[in-house]
């Protein structure tokens, strides 16, 4: 039990030998910071002092930047979603049915009004049109001999008269096989390019059925929808910017026309842009980007919209003002009429050449000293 006891004290003694060592260590190491923060609060405050004498502000004073108010141009745009039509996008079918014995063209390839693409199976008409023929030939024999006879008195007027409508009859009929020749082959209606055949040799094609698609896309235009509250704003003429993301390409054009009927469902009205391409380089169907101004207007007071603050009397600004040889801060009451772009328009309570803050704004209160140190 004395053994004990004598254990424990020394252990006791031990321990607070320990902590008196590490307590001076302790006080040492703070002695030590402490002088590290004295010099480093001098150089802080030498530093401040040459910062305020390059800057040429005044000890008390805020440190703000300002701007000269002077009228701008403001003009605002909106962006809609459009789609990229060709007028001359034709699906070519024949006017006749039948089977197809020959293919003249291939996809990509150019072709003129009128030009044939291929032609139908006509055995059957060119044994009409051989008939014909041989037939008109009779009627007109005989037509030429009792014209003849009449011209000199012989034979009856009937005779005569139904030779010449037969042969009349007969070249009729040869006409009307022709044309249905015509219509046993397959004709372009535009200059274009073939883009599509859509049926093979062999096939039956008829009137119903799509035979080629011919695009001629010198010439395209951009369709887009318009909300319904920009109507009057946006005119026949005024100018647009035209970005396709696809082919990373912006194009600036005017605006061909606008429909005069608002969609019920949407409430939209369609705005159409032509536009010239000679490259071909824009197709149909491709999406674009289209930016249309919907507002301009000179000489207006401009400022950023952050800079416009509001209290219970209504919006104000900060502006710099002089007073008893010092420069302050002044809040400025002001009333805006529009909001657009993270910028306002000033209609009253600025005017060419005010002074306004835009650095330091939210240090300061009506009547606060500044220094101004960018302007």
């Amino acid at each position: 039990m004395k053994t004990r006891n004598i254990l424990i004290g020394f252990i006791a003694i031990s321990l607070a030998a320990c902590s008196g060592s590490e307590t001076k260590e302790k006080i040492s190491e703070l002695a030590e910071l402490k002088a590290d923060f004295t010099e480093l609060k001098k150089q802080i405050t030498k530093l401040e002092k040459e910062i305020e004498e390059e800057s040429g502000s005044k000890e008390g004073a805020v440190n703000v930047a300002t701007k000269v108010i002077t009228p701008e141009t403001y003009n605002h745009y909106i962006e809609v979603t459009g789609k990229v039509k060709a007028d001359e996008n034709t699906i070519i079918s024949p006017e006749g049915a039948g089977k197809i014995t020959e293919i003249l063209v291939e996809e990509g390839d150019n072709v003129r009004k009128g030009q044939t693409l291929a032609y139908l199976n006509n055995d059957a008409l060119d044994t009409q049109i051989e008939q014909a023929k041989v037939n008109l030939n009779l009627a007109i024999t005989t037509f030429e001999r009792q014209e003849r006879l009449w011209n000199q008195n012989i034979g009856s007027e009937m005779e005569y008269l139904q030779a010449k409508s037969n042969k009349e009859s007969l070249e009729q009929n040869l006409r009307s096989l022709n044309a249905q020749k015509d219509m046993m082959s397959v004709k372009s209606q535009i200059n274009g390019v073939v883009d599509e055949v859509f049926q093979r040799k062999g096939e039956i094609a008829g009137p119903s059925l799509p035979f080629a698609r011919v695009v001629n896309i010198d010439k395209v235009y951009v369709n887009t929808e318009v909300g319904e509250k920009f109507l009057g704003t946006i005119n026949k003429g005024d100018a647009t910017e035209i970005y396709f993301p696809s082919i990373k390409k912006t194009v600036d054009a005017k605006i061909y026309r606008s429909s005069t009927v608002i969609n019920d469902i949407s409430r939209t009205f369609r705005v159409r842009i032509n536009l010239d391409n000679k490259s071909h380089e824009i197709k149909p169907n491709l999406l674009t980007s289209v930016k249309l101004r919907v507002f301009s207007a000179d000489d207006l007071i401009i400022v950023p919209s952050i800079l416009v603050k509001q209290d219970f009397e209504g919006e104000f600004i900060f502006v710099a003002t002089e007073s008893n040889g010092k420069s302050i801060a002044k809040k400025q009451y002001v009333t805006s009429i529009f909001n657009s772009d993270n910028k306002t328009i000033i209609s009253e309570g600025l005017k060419s050449g005010d002074q306004i803050i835009t650095v330091g704004y939210d240090q300061i209160v009506n009547g606060t000293e500044i220094a101004i140190v960018k302007s």
